[in-house]
């Protein structure tokens, strides 16, 4: 099978032909389709995240069809259209896995990055960690939901009901999250790089309200606000722009490191958590309602040849919507 591997931080990705691997008993073989491009795949690329399974195969957005089953598998059959999201393994028994925090699991296993990924023609996910597609959308449509989707939707939900929502860095999660926060009835302002109109107007077609620069205040308060970007100097113009009892949720599995900030931006009872990956029932929660909304993906297309075109594009803040590889 052809794919593009990992080999070393900071090297582009080498386009080799690997032997199609075979499932393990509970695992299923899926002849991938689509394959969106993350910007967690430029973390464990540029070396921002550490011990990746290497040589590695990325990519942990993964629409495709099942050729073939492993010997206990019981949950899927051949033909199945499935999608395979960055949680790719936990062990079912530890007290986070039994507490419904499987996405704290200390043993857990990543797509794309100890595991197999899905920038390539086969790859193996473990049965319990596919999940089912709407048949609404063709396979590159559907691809950005597996991560910017569901890591998005998180955010969201940990970011509370509040009417005014803020959103900082506009990319492949943002354009999702401002649909469905807009589907709530909330208000969405929208935070880009300072000079970005581009992106300012694209987050008002999407239906934000208000979009300006991330050193921007917004013209009113905001009940919470999510950072998709990964740059911690967000934090505190964040803080600076939620009401008391307002909360600032950072989305992204790294950031950059926060500056120090006066405790007056915390203070009124403010709170700034994180997200961590995600839960199987944000995966099943999330792929519900987005054909109801319905969400739409704004996505760029590449071949799986050009995928280090794609991954700089995306380093250079080039893209507006998802970058998706097509594969088969």
């Amino acid at each position: 099978m052809r794919a593009m591997v990992f080999t070393a931080p900071g090297q582009p990705l080498e386009y080799r032909d690997l032997p199609v691997p075979t499932p393990q008993p509970e695992e299923v073989l899926i002849r991938v389709e689509a394959c969106a491009v993350c910007r967690t795949d430029l973390h464990i690329i540029d070396g921002e995240l550490p011990a990746p399974n290497l040589p590695l195969v990325p990519g942990h957005q993964i629409v495709g069809t099942i050729e073939r089953l492993g010997e206990r598998v019981t949950r899927w059959t051949v033909g199945q259209r499935v999608g395979v999201p960055w949680l790719g393994w936990t062990c079912g028994e530890c007290r986070f896995c039994r507490d419904g925090r499987e996405n704290l699991c200390d043993q857990a296993q990543f797509t794309g990055y100890t595991r197999p990924g899905g920038f390539a023609e086969y790859t193996v996910a473990d049965q319990r960690f596919c999940f089912a597609l709407p048949t609404d959308y063709d396979a590159t449509a559907v691809a950005p939901l597996l991560c910017a989707g569901l890591i998005g939707y998180r955010a969201l939900r940990l970011a509370g009901t509040g009417e005014r929502l803020g959103i900082y860095g506009f990319g492949a999660a943002a354009h999702l999250m401002t649909q469905v926060a807009r589907w709530q009835g909330r208000e969405v302002f929208a935070f880009t790089r300072p000079g970005d109109t581009e992106g300012q107007r694209f987050a008002r077609e999407l239906g934000a309200v208000w979009a300006g620069s991330s050193t921007e205040l917004p013209p009113v308060p905001l009940d919470a606000a999510i950072i998709f970007a990964p740059v911690g100097d967000l934090v505190p113009y964040a803080l600076r722009a939620v009401e008391k009892g307002g909360v600032v949720v950072c989305g992204g599995i790294h950031m950059s490191q926060i500056p120090a900030f006066a405790y007056e931006l915390l203070w009124g009872e403010r709170v700034l958590r994180s997200v961590a990956n995600l839960t199987r029932e944000d995966g099943e929660a999330f792929l519900q309602i987005a054909p109801q909304i319905p969400v739409r993906t704004t996505v760029q297309t590449f071949p799986l040849t050009e995928l280090n075109t794609a991954l700089n594009a995306l380093r250079q803040g080039k893209l507006q919507g998802a970058a998706v590889i097509q594969i088969s």
